[in-house]
């Protein structure tokens, strides 16, 4: 079946010939609207607390120091950015253009 665009008020409708709406897609989620967006805030947040809270033993020796803390936010931020685009490389979230109606 062949596809035609027509344009509405409403906005950009597809349908197919004989009437009926074409299930159209997008990518995943604004990455924002995740969970793993608000998990990777939230750790964030944390390697930066524990990297400044955490103080020597005192004998002069400081367990979590600035290199440590942004290797830490760097892995965090790599495996973050992975995941997203394991997420958006097949799935797609369907919609039509009567959805939002």
């Amino acid at each position: 079946m062949a596809a035609r665009d027509e344009t509405t008020g409403a906005g950009r409708l597809t349908r197919d010939t004989s009437g009926r709406d074409v299930r159209r897609s997008t990518e995943t989620k604004a990455s924002f609207k995740t969970s793993e967006f608000v998990a990777y805030i939230v750790v964030f947040i944390g390697i930066l607390i524990a990297g400044n809270t955490i103080e020597s033993d005192g004998k002069g020796n400081d367990f979590f120091t600035a290199d440590k803390v942004w290797l830490y936010i760097t892995l965090l931020t790599f495996g973050y950015m992975l995941s997203r685009g394991l997420a958006k490389s097949g799935s797609r979230e369907p919609y039509t253009d009567h959805d939002n109606h």
